[in-house]
């Protein structure tokens, strides 16, 4: 899994935002670290103006989790530290308190590579408010940029129309974290294998990868450089064409795989890394067939996303195979999912749960209140809408949903349709109860839902937009407190 656990030694409880500990030390000092709360972590827009999103990282987050503690050094560390009276900004039991912490929060989930949608719970904790505090920044950091990555690498490989994709991005990468989750997130959004050798150790992920152009320009030929390259590599030999001239390039290429059959190999196919693709790739695949090399693949990199490889194949490029680098692992044309953790409820021992709102001027950035979960109603056909509901309030066989940002937007679920909540239990008093799916199982899981979706949701302009609304009783609930909170502000 993708955490800094796997990179750094030590604890790493203190990858977290700084008044995630001043609150725990407020909380604390107020005698309020019984309270129990609910907090849901959930997105507002689709990234990349799309109509899906896939959940990526949560198996991060449970490794995080089940090693979760402050050890000595990150004691002495906060110990350290001064107020503007210069002394201690931490009071010495209070880092005590912090050094015996042990997770005991419950915590449901959506399981990585399911298709999610904008306002729907992703991840409710619940638990001992101080726990629930100290567990957002790391689940922010790791679940947001994992699904931003997952969601990009699905729309580049629906471009590619069901041919490999591979991520090449190791080098563009946001820092070391970045690249391996980069990876791990890429493979499960759908490409078949990557460029990081790392990434291909802690998480099985296939490895692909040939030669750059310091191979050829090493040599005094550029056919002596192939042919140096085929020798060393006969069995993974793919060879980059465009350092000088790209046809002429391929031209040798041909002579190497001839040369390959003879020895028993064969040439596994070309790589085009710069000018107009789309003609090099035809004229490529010409020269390749009237050389007898039929199977030999033609792989093209340069810059790609989904809207260039969608450009590539609108104009006939013979391209078989895509390297994706820098598009792919920095989301390059959004740079952050946006996903937010919100208190939604609280109580005192155990007793009544008290809803808990947050109120905006902007209605996109009004929470909904209450004991979440999300139930996905679906036909042989595929998905038909998804309805957010309250544990306590319940939910009615037959509902109707109400879009988050309109009320006037609703919509009509029948009697007898198939459904199932989508949150399943993770941990129960932080013991964990949930055995988390392989890696390729996930990457199955995406590439399953993402067939169940309407073509219209999939597609990349003005996709249509998934039902998703809330329970009718808990609309009417969340109406309420917005109301009674506006008159309390006012």
């Amino acid at each position: 899994m993708a955490t800094p656990n796997r990179l750094h030694s030590g604890s790493v409880a203190l990858l977290t935002d700084f008044y995630q500990l001043t609150m725990a030390h407020g909380f604390w000092k107020a005698g309020a670290t019984g309270k129990e709360a609910v907090f849901n972590f959930f997105f507002r827009e689709n990234p990349f103006q799309g109509g899906f999103t896939v959940l990526c990282g949560l198996n991060a987050v449970i490794e995080y989790l089940d090693d979760f503690h402050f050890d000595d050094s990150d004691i002495q560390y906060l110990a350290s530290l001064r107020g503007n009276n210069q002394q201690s900004l931490f009071a010495r039991e209070f880092l005590e308190h912090l050094r015996s912490l042990r997770f005991t929060c419950d915590i449901d989930a959506i399981p990585e590579g399911t298709v999610v949608f904008p306002h729907e719970p992703l991840v409710r904790v619940q638990g001992p408010i101080v726990q629930c505090q100290l567990l957002e920044s790391f689940l922010l950091n790791v679940m947001n940029f994992q699904t931003l990555i997952a969601t990009k690498a699905a729309r580049i490989c629906q471009a590619a129309r069901d041919e490999p994709v591979l991520e090449f991005g190791l080098r563009r990468a946001q820092g070391v974290d970045g690249a391996l989750a980069a990876s791990r997130a890429a493979y499960v959004g759908g490409c078949e294998g990557t460029s990081n050798v790392l990434a291909g150790k802690l998480f099985g992920i296939p490895v692909r990868g040939t030669h750059a152009h310091s191979w050829v320009m090493s040599f005094d030929e550029e056919l002596e450089a192939f042919l140096a390259f085929a020798r060393a590599m006969p069995n993974n030999c793919t060879l980059l064409v465009d350092t000088y001239d790209t046809l002429e390039g391929v031209r040798k290429a041909v002579d190497v795989g001839k040369w390959l059959r003879e020895q028993g190999h064969k040439l596994a196919g070309i790589r085009l890394d710069s000018g107009d693709l789309a003609y090099l790739s035809i004229e490529a695949r010409r020269i390749l067939d009237a050389g007898g090399l039929h199977d030999a693949v033609i792989v093209a990199s340069n810059d790609l996303d989904e809207h260039i490889i969608t450009s590539l194949k609108d104009q006939g490029a013979q391209i078989t195979s895509w390297g994706v680098g820098t598009r792919l692992v920095t989301g390059h044309d959004q740079p952050a999912l946006g996903g937010v953790y919100k208190l939604t409820a609280l109580r005192r021992a155990r007793g009544p749960w008290e809803y808990k709102l947050k109120l905006s001027e902007q209605t996109q950035k009004i929470s909904t209140p209450g004991v979440l979960q999300v139930r996905r109603y679906f036909s042989d056909d595929g998905f038909i809408a998804d309805a957010i509901y309250d544990l306590q309030l319940g939910i009615k066989e037959s509902c109707t949903l109400v879009h988050p940002l309109d009320f006037t937007r609703r919509k009509r679920v029948a009697p007898n349709t198939q459904y199932v909540d989508l949150q399943v239990p993770i941990y129960r008093g932080g013991q964990r109860v949930y055995t988390p799916p392989s890696l390729p199982e996930i990457r199955e899981q995406a590439r399953n839902e993402l067939a169940r979706l309407h073509p219209g949701i999939r597609r990349f302009v003005n996709p249509h937009v998934y039902p998703v609304g809330l329970e009718e009783r808990l609309n009417d609930l969340r109406t309420k407190l917005i109301l009674k909170a506006r008159n309390q502000s006012g």
